[in-house]
């Protein structure tokens, strides 16, 4: 017995250090700027939702939301590990450099995505759990491993992705999804194309070269900035959503006003600058992250928080039906300095 606790504890010590060492690369792994963002539109749907989830439950919801998006993060960074090793803006990341193995990365992937699933099940409802099983499931399967590679409107569909945590959020309070959920997933999926072909109009290179169909690849420059200039329009009426169905007030709908002219006209600076000048891109990228931030905090400080009901579906309504007309996360579709000062390559 004597003989062998030394080298035992020799292993053991060698091992707690390996995890200490490596932690850091896990949680890049979960992509965390990225899941900044998600966690806090959904933190938001949960807020403004009509019904109060007690202050545990809610600190539970948001632990399990947070590991759902890291668990989406994970996995997109397995399965993407080969072109991330060519795209100039990806080579750093954890699995390229040999870091973490794609078997690690898979095997922590599942874990944390199941453990998100069941636990937001213990804690609220199956019908959040639902919406964020199929969520992670829509964003590895449908963005990760077919449209991203498959369709010039990958970011477009898969965007639904990180358009549904405040759907969760909401599901997670309610047990059911909304009209007013649904308002705010409809900003968050409009938002996405321009956010990231304003990323993407300065890293075709990097796609092209990775063989991914970006649309700036595939359609080129000019195709390119009439698409967020188009999407960016009609982001405008859309924001406004919120404050015409009364479930925000004036302090929003101004808020929506004044965020959406500046996108708009960033957006129009865009469309007429030369195919040389990156600023422009620059510019709306940058701005597309603050505006999304900005809007959801008016919404916190601007919602009037009397409970009402929903006049689009009923509150037992399952979620996972607001999850099939929905696509999926995507803190994860978003780049270069994503999630409130996040970096590209934690993005797609």
């Amino acid at each position: 017995m004597k003989t062998i606790a030394p080298p035992l504890s020799r292993l053991r010590l060698a091992f707690s250090s390996s995890l200490t060492v490596r932690l850091p690369d896990f949680i890049t792994l979960m992509k965390p700027r990225v899941m900044m963002l998600a966690v806090f539109t959904a933190l938001v749907g949960l807020a403004c939702a009509p019904r109060e989830l007690d202050p545990l439950q809610a600190f539970i919801a948001v632990i399990a939301i947070t590991g759902g998006a890291g668990a989406a993060g994970v996995l997109n960074m397995w399965y993407d590990a080969d072109i991330d090793a060519i795209m100039t803006r990806t080579a750093m990341r954890p699995i390229p450099r040999g870091k973490v193995s794609q078997v690690e990365a898979l095997v922590f992937g599942l874990a944390l995505a199941a453990g998100a699933v069941v636990l937001l099940a213990l804690a609220t409802n199956l019908a959040a759990a639902a919406l964020l099983g199929g969520t992670i499931l829509f964003y590895v399967v449908v963005y990760t491993a077919w449209l991203k590679r498959s369709t010039r409107q990958n970011i477009v569909i898969g965007g639904a992705a990180g358009a549904l945590p405040p759907v969760i959020g909401w599901a997670a309070a309610t047990g059911g999804v909304g009209l007013e959920s649904l308002a705010l997933f409809l900003i968050i999926f409009l938002w996405t194309p321009p956010h990231f072909w304003a990323l993407a109009l300065n890293r075709a290179d990097d796609y092209a070269r990775a063989g991914v169909p970006m649309l700036p690849v595939v359609s080129g420059s000019a195709a390119t900035k009439r698409q967020i200039l188009i999407y960016s329009a009609l982001l405008v009426p859309t924001s406004a959503l919120p404050w015409a169905i009364g479930f925000a007030g004036t302090v929003y709908g101004a808020t929506a006003a004044i965020c959406g002219a500046i996108l708009v006209v960033l957006a129009l600076q865009l469309s007429g600058s030369s195919e040389a000048d990156r600023r422009a891109a620059h510019r709306l990228f940058v701005f597309s992250i603050t505006y999304l931030f900005v809007l959801f905090a008016a919404l916190l400080v601007s919602h009037r928080g009397s409970p009402w009901s929903s006049t689009l579906l009923p509150q037992g309504l399952p979620a996972a039906a607001g999850f099939v007309r929905a696509d999926l996360l995507s803190a994860a579709v978003q780049p270069d300095r994503c999630s409130i000062g996040g970096r590209a390559s934690e993005v797609v």
